[in-house]
């Protein structure tokens, strides 16, 4: 099933909720991703940042509601339509998931091996290239334990670059990563999107990465159960919705503790 087009959203979620069992994560939740914008997804733990991703890039199945990549809807559809949105994602996990057994090299080319027919030679050249997009040029025959935290995760991210996707969705990109080496992270994720025009959907709590490259963001809330605010980061600093939006954006602790 198709929705209505509009060239300058790339992602519609209408209505979406997220249940596990009869636990509501969060309830009717809808906003747009607009083409080539880097979104940010936001919040305190357990408000479900994660949970939103994994229904996004077609992990769960929405309680309700729909999500439309590019016209489609990731959420009901099957067989090769659901493939070919597929394709148009790509995914950096939160420990960015390397196979230890692998160089990096073979680590970005899998994707090639299992969707494409590409020759070996074809596959190490791309796979080469995407190395060297995000800055890992000259390590490809290292194997993940070799390499630093900040190199795996860019690793990641080449991997997920490996099919040349219009959608890149990152689950905390600069966990557990030192603040020098985080903003290295940011500043190669802000490299891709101008260079290369990808949509970057990005989940995080860092402050300084969201002020660093978030076009907009939404942030949700446990209590509230949704999204309660959304913009950009500086209007959500100096015009917060609520008094957990200020106390997020002025890392005040709760009165009340």
């Amino acid at each position: 099933m198709a929705a209505a087009r509009d060239d300058n959203v790339i992602i519609r979620v209408e209505d979406l909720t997220a249940r596990y069992g009869d636990r509501t994560i969060f309830d009717r939740v809808s906003f747009d991703v607009k083409r080539g914008e880097v979104f940010v997804i936001l919040g305190g733990s357990g408000c479900g940042k994660s949970t939103l991703l994994k229904h996004m890039i077609g992990l769960y199945r929405p309680a309700t509601g729909r999500i439309w990549i590019d016209g489609s809807d990731i959420a009901s559809a099957e067989g090769d339509e659901r493939l070919a949105i597929l394709r148009k994602l790509g995914v950096m996990y939160q420990a960015g998931a390397l196979f230890g057994s692998m160089t990096l090299l073979e680590n970005v080319r899998l994707p090639m091996e299992e969707f494409t027919t590409l020759p070996d030679e074809a596959m190490d050249a791309i796979a080469a290239g995407k190395l060297r997009l995000v800055g890992l040029e000259g390590v490809e025959d290292f194997a993940p334990a070799e390499i630093s935290g900040g190199m795996a995760k860019r690793a990641a991210i080449a991997r997920a670059m490996a099919l040349d996707p219009a959608l890149l969705f990152l689950d905390e990109p600069s966990a557990g990563l030192d603040p020098i080496t985080s903003a290295e992270l940011d500043q190669t994720i802000l490299r891709l999107s101008k260079t290369l025009g990808v949509t970057f959907v990005v989940v995080t709590h860092e402050l300084p990465s969201i002020f660093a490259i978030a076009d907009r963001l939404i942030m949700l809330d446990k209590d509230a159960r949704g999204i309660i605010a959304t913009g950009t980061p500086a209007e959500l600093r100096d015009h917060p919705t609520s008094d957990f939006v200020r106390r997020f954006f002025h890392r005040e602790a709760d009165g009340a503790a």
